[in-house]
């Protein structure tokens, strides 16, 4: 009995100590079926701690959208124009061959020749039907013929790389030699037809001419053939050139 009092004593005494000084603090235990263990303990081991569960990430459902087409804007591509230079001149050379006829009827003398020389011409062509030219040819055999003179060119295009054209105007020629001389002031009257050798294509420059391009009056390369009555006079012997040769348009 003595022994049960003195344990009740030293335990009261120990519960006043502890709370009066702060570091004796009561402990709560609990009975489990095994032990007796502390209150921490039993909490730790018994009780189930709260398990956070994250909610499901709401995917919303992707909608697709067809991409717009780009429309890229295309841009004619221009190509400047050229600048065909040219102007109404030209110029030529050639060679020719001339016959000359005395028409006198005389049976033991000769009365005709051909001879065979070189001609030049230039001219300038006002627009695409009528121009003007100048020429002089010289042909050397038993009898020389020289001559020179002054033209209107009527011309007409007959297409786009060719045109024909006809000579009016007045010559002197002049003929030494074995058949009778001659030295004529006179009308001269002819004829050709001309063709054009350059690259035509006035759609794709601008000419210094509105006639360019057709006919042979464009720049560059062509060639010509003519036939000419050098004496148009009444009485007069005959005198006929056939020329041909290469003519430059500036």
């Amino acid at each position: 009995m003595k022994n049960i009092k003195f344990s009740l004593i030293v335990l009261l005494a120990m519960g006043s100590i502890g709370y009066a000084g702060g570091d004796i603090s009561p402990v709560t235990a609990y009975e489990t079926e095994d032990e007796v263990v502390s209150e921490q303990a039993y909490e730790k081991a018994y009780v189930e701690e709260p398990v956070y569960v994250a909610p499901e990430p709401v995917v919303e459902e992707a909608i697709y959208v067809e991409p717009k087409p780009v429309v890229v804007p295309v841009v004619p591509l221009v190509q400047p124009k050229r600048t065909i230079k040219s102007n109404g001149f030209y110029a030529g050379l050639g060679i020719t061959g001339v016959k000359y006829d005395s028409g006198c009827n005389c049976p033991k003398q000769k009365t005709d020749e051909t001879t065979y020389g070189g001609m030049a011409r230039v001219g300038y062509d006002f627009n695409q039907y009528v121009g003007i030219e100048a020429r002089a040819s010289r042909t050397n055999g038993d009898s020389d013929v020289k001559h020179v003179g002054i033209y209107l060119k009527p011309m007409v295009p007959v297409t786009n790389k060719a045109n024909i054209y006809g000579l009016i105007g007045a010559a002197k020629t002049k003929i030494e030699g074995d058949l009778p001389d001659v030295d004529s002031d006179s009308l001269a009257l002819g004829g050709g037809i001309e063709v054009d050798l350059s690259t035509d294509i006035p759609k794709d420059g601008r000419y210094s001419r509105s006639f360019d391009g057709q006919g042979d009056q464009e720049k560059g390369l062509g060639l010509f053939v003519d036939y000419e009555r050098m004496i148009a006079k009444k009485d007069a012997p005959d005198v006929d050139a056939v020329s041909a040769g290469v003519t430059y348009d500036f």
